[in-house]
């Protein structure tokens, strides 16, 4: 268990949360959600004991061994892959430690001998024998390779660490795991394991993540910092979501109709106040009105961007084609003989582990890259606008700001329009005067979500758009693309955003491409019934 008692954290005098009283149990997994820059991370580093708060306190049993998921990749450069997943336990890796330099020694005394025997016993208990093996276990589970088990971290790619500290933070059984965004960068195959570790593993989670159908399958709780207060509340993510939508809706009707009827009292008082057969019950009925207040709706720190696309006209039955596609890069074979026909009304979602086939074949087909074979032709009817994966071309080196960012890609560029569109995607005041090439990523995004809104494409091909936005930005992206009327190819590692966009599943495969019309989640049944080795 993990108390927190009174826990507050300020940073420059300005509270960031404050009088937080929590327990957190065995057994349960908590998602803690809330806009960027709510105080998530700050939140788990407090409970990490990463950061000390500036009031109160956070205390566990001093048996119950804590594991957090570690953020600096490169923190590790000079061990193995192995060594840096057995340092998930301390201990262990000391006793390991601690024994190789005692059998290592020229001159082994008696008490170096009862000082082994100490430590075997210890390693023992704690599943020390065992420990490469579920090393290398954990490895494959997230979709690597036990052969890199005595390779350095520094061979490893920037992916592949990513995946390796995870199996860190989950080695030798913890009792509390700490995991701030496990699943960024994670393919989704390496995303189903880790939901099924955690639904099997019966210690205590606590997670930060804008993954939903992460936050759905695993937590048993949500912890939502909001309002400078963090509240817990029982149930998954969706659960947490319909319930406070429709709170939100009750309040609002509630204060419409305190509305509705403040505005008929005021308009009997306006004409009857006058009439003395009247002024009685006019006073009566000031006095009515002085009582009703409205009840203010909370200021709630989460903020969504208005993500709405539009076409300028609707497209023919000619859409796409694509004939025989092959294409090599760096000496490996991405696209091999690849054909399809997208036809009205698609929504294909590029799914599986191979990234680069996706970006690949996503640029070709926006004329970036030249296939080495095959053909690619668009219908005349149609126009296309293009999220890329990698977006720094728009914006280093570029000395605009926003307004002028954007003015690139509209002709009505008045004040008012730029701002008043700039302001639906959370650019507000002088953040509009904001040089582009100072922005976050999350930022970077939304401009580039506005870019392709102002173009009135009637299809859309996106890779990744969800990559740096919070819950709320990619709940706005995920609707804008379920309303919108015309063709979206896109690729995403979001699972949520898949199931609920995507008509039509493709993955890329080094034997050819798998095509079916169905969801998601219906294509990950197939899969597994007809492909189980896959």
């Amino acid at each position: 268990m993990i108390t927190v008692t009174n826990v507050s954290v300020n940073f420059s005098g300005q509270p960031l949360f404050k009088d937080v009283d929590l327990k957190f149990t065995p057994g349960n997994c908590y998602g803690i959600i809330g806009a960027n820059g709510a105080g998530k991370s700050t939140f788990l580093r407090v409970l990490s004991g990463d950061l000390e708060p500036s009031t109160g306190s956070v205390s566990y049993p001093p048996d119950m061994r804590m594991s957090v998921l570690k953020q600096d990749h490169f923190a590790y450069d000079e061990y193995t892959v192995l060594d840096t997943i057995i340092m998930g336990n301390p201990r262990l890796y000391e006793i390991m430690k601690e024994k190789d330099a005692l059998y290592a020694k020229e001159d082994f005394t008696d008490e170096d001998g009862i000082r082994a025997s100490e430590l075997e016993g210890e390693f023992a208990e704690l599943d020390g024998w065992e420990a490469e093996t579920n090393a290398g276990r954990l490895l494959q589970g997230l979709g690597l390779s036990q052969d890199i088990l005595y390779d350095s971290m520094a061979s490893m790619s920037a992916k592949e660490k990513v995946k390796i500290l995870l199996a860190q933070a989950l080695f030798g059984d913890p009792e509390i795991i700490l995991l701030d965004e496990p699943t960024n960068h994670l393919d989704i195959q390496a995303i189903d394991w880790l939901e099924d570790f955690l639904l099997d593993y019966s210690g205590l989670v606590i997670v930060v993540s804008h993954d939903r159908h992460f936050l759905n399958t695993v937590c048993t709780n949500i912890v939502d910092v909001d309002y400078g207060k963090i509240t817990m509340y029982v149930g998954n993510y969706e659960f947490w979501y319909q319930s406070s939508q429709l709170m939100q809706k009750m309040i609002k009707d509630q204060n419409k109709r305190k509305e509705d009827k403040i505005k008929e009292l005021q308009s009997f008082i306006q004409r009857f106040s006058a009439n003395k057969s009247k002024s009685k019950q006019a006073t009566a009925r000031r006095k009515l009105l002085d009582k009703l207040t409205v009840e203010e709706m909370p200021a709630s720190s989460r903020r969504y961007p208005y993500v709405g696309f539009t076409m300028d006209r609707e497209a023919g039955k000619e859409l796409l084609t694509v004939e025989n596609l092959s294409k090599t890069v760096d000496g490996v074979k991405v696209l091999n003989n690849i054909s399809f026909r997208v036809n009205k009304d698609d929504k294909i979602a590029f799914v599986g582990e191979n990234e680069l086939a996706n970006t690949t074949l996503f640029k070709i087909i926006m004329g970036e890259l030249e296939p080495d074979e095959g053909t690619y032709k668009w219908g005349t009817t149609t126009s296309q606008s293009y999220f890329p994966l990698d977006n720094s071309a728009f914006f280093d080196d570029c000395d605009l700001n926003l307004v002028q960012w954007l003015g690139q890609y509209t002709e009505e560029t008045t004040e008012t329009f730029m701002r008043s569109f700039l302001g639906r995607m959370l650019f507000s005041g002088d953040d509009v005067y904001k040089p582009v090439k100072v922005l976050s990523g999350g930022e970077k995004v939304r401009c580039m979500l506005s870019r392709m809104m102002l173009f009135g494409a009637n299809i859309l091909i996106l890779d990744q758009p969800t990559n740096h936005l919070d819950l709320e930005s990619i709940t706005a992206v995920n609707n804008g693309l379920i309303d919108f009327k015309g063709n979206v190819l896109f690729a995403s590692h979001d699972h949520e955003f898949i199931n609920t966009i995507a008509n039509r599943i493709m993955e890329i495969t080094p034997d050819g491409l798998i095509d079916r019309l169905s969801t998601y989640d219906d294509y990950i049944v197939w899969k597994r019934e007809n492909m189980p080795g896959a």
